[in-house]
């Protein structure tokens, strides 16, 4: 089971929708790729069984690396060569999508491709209808040049078509581009076919409401958090206590606890100015930096750990959402304990880390199900995000965010002595792991490798052997 998924049908479909695909609509560098991942990410985080086919990919494989379409190949009056390229790589296309929903079981589809004719769209819809499938389309329009030039600049040149370019050289390409080859565009007004409109990265949303069920409108829910820029997210532990930390004494920071704050700010400031600075050298914007927001939990010490940050008018803000799972009746046992008094609850834990529950206590998918507020949070977020929390809360964000599977979320490792930096790209986000320079060795303690217990003491890294990265290291997630 996903993450996040609540029940399983012996079809694999939920939620009683049948089968959809939804097509997306927009010139380029509007958003539509950013939209088609996250949406999948989402859907596949609720057990949705999902694939995105992005037309560009069929393109690239078809014309070979290195090249290019013909000139008019986007044209309404193409050459027959163009139309007949054209045909070639949407039948293969549309041939993987009915495979996936016919014979892989697959719910729902995502039609990444311009689709900028009314007339296309609806033979699509019409097509897709005899087939007993529904179609929902997916406008994102966009007037705004700053948005724009931004997405072409942060993710666009980072797709296959511009490996090895000069980053300025590519913007300039690809915007010259969208202008000669797709000089028709007709934006969606249909009023027969299901449709949402996102105009200017969410400003504004339009929907077409024709015939949308239950796992609709819970799409349109999605998107309505859903933008389109670009910003990083930033992960850290909270500092160390000042006495044992239990769920229930909620410590304060010890001085250790308090240094740590400090550096963590210093480092993260640090970090942020001089990737600013490399991307000036590089020929890249001069504008000032995105705002950073930092979010906490309610818990003393994660609020104690943004005070640093606090202090420097950082804006801090406090989800109870985000306060660590709770560890139940093993709160206050040793690993020793837990063995020698649960043998069966450790066989069940061992079995399935991420699903069960030892007695009173939560599991990360019950975890995962109360963050759902603060994943919707965090994709209408616009501002850079540093987020302090306990390594539980953490893994499930972090294998929101890098579409981890369930199984491999409590194994997942984030040392005190890094900060984890999620950078969004074309067709998936990739981590990396920045390292905050003179740390004590006592803060930063080897994991346990004996017993798999939900919450580790505060002084305990992980008590699961799971991915160590070195501090370069540098993680991509699937699209």
């Amino acid at each position: 089971m996903a993450p996040a998924q609540l029940y399983s049908t012996e079809s694999g479909r939920l939620f009683h929708a049948g089968r959809i695909v939804i097509v997306t609509v927009g010139l380029p560098a509007r958003g539509k790729t950013h939209i088609s991942v996250a949406l999948t990410r989402y859907l596949r985080w609720l057990g949705v069984k999902t694939r995105a086919f992005h037309l560009g990919d069929y393109r690239r494989t078809t014309v070979g690396p290195g090249r290019d379409v013909p000139d008019d190949y986007f044209f309404v009056n193409a050459s027959p060569s163009s139309v007949l390229l054209r045909q070639k790589i949407m039948k293969k296309c549309r041939e993987d999508i009915y495979h996936f929903l016919n014979v892989e079981n697959g719910q729902i589809a995502i039609y990444d491709a311009v689709n900028a004719m009314s007339s296309g769209r609806k033979a699509l819809a019409k097509e897709f209808n005899q087939n007993h499938v529904q179609t929902i389309f997916i406008e994102s329009a966009c007037d705004d040049e700053r948005i724009i030039e931004d997405n072409v600049r942060n993710v666009k040149i980072s797709s296959p078509d511009y490996v090895g370019w000069n980053a300025d050289d590519a913007v300039k390409h690809y915007l010259a581009r969208i202008t000669a080859k797709i000089p028709y565009f007709e934006t969606m007004e249909e009023p027969d076919l299901n449709y949402i409109k996102m105009i200017n990265a969410g400003e504004r949303v339009t929907v077409n409401n024709c015939s949308f069920g239950y796992l609709a409108h819970r799409i349109v829910f999605y998107l309505l958090n859903l933008h389109i820029k670009s910003r990083r997210t930033y992960f850290a532990r909270a500092g160390t206590p000042s006495e044992y930390d239990s769920y229930k004494t909620d410590a304060s920071l010890s001085e250790q606890g308090k240094k740590y704050a400090e550096m963590l700010g210093e480092t993260l400031i640090r970090h942020r100015e001089e990737e600013r600075q490399a991307l000036i050298d590089r020929g890249g914007s001069n504008a000032p930096l995105r705002p950073l927001s930092v979010w906490t939990s309610t818990r003393r010490r994660t609020i104690e750990t943004a005070s640093y940050l606090q202090a420097r008018v950082y804006k801090v803000r406090q989800l109870t959402q985000m306060s660590q799972i709770n560890p139940g009746v093993c709160e206050t046992m040793s690993e020793e304990a837990i063995r020698e008094t649960m043998p069966e609850e450790i066989a069940k834990h061992e079995a399935d880390p991420y699903h069960h529950r030892y007695p009173r206590s939560e599991s990360y998918h019950d975890l995962a199900v109360r963050l759902e507020p603060v994943i919707l949070e965090l994709e209408r977020e616009e501002n850079d995000v540093l987020l302090i929390a306990h390594e539980s809360v953490m893994r499930v964000l972090y294998g929101y965010l890098m579409a981890c599977n369930a199984a491999d979320i409590p194994n997942l490792t984030f040392p005190r002595n890094e900060i984890v930096e999620i950078i969004p790209a074309s067709y998936n986000n990739q981590a990396k792991r920045i390292t905050i320079p003179g740390l004590p060795e006592i803060m930063v303690p080897d994991s346990p490798e004996d017993i798999k217990i939900p919450v580790p003491p505060s002084r305990v890294i992980s008590p699961f052997n799971g991915i160590t990265d070195s501090p370069a290291s540098v993680e991509s997630a699937p699209a």
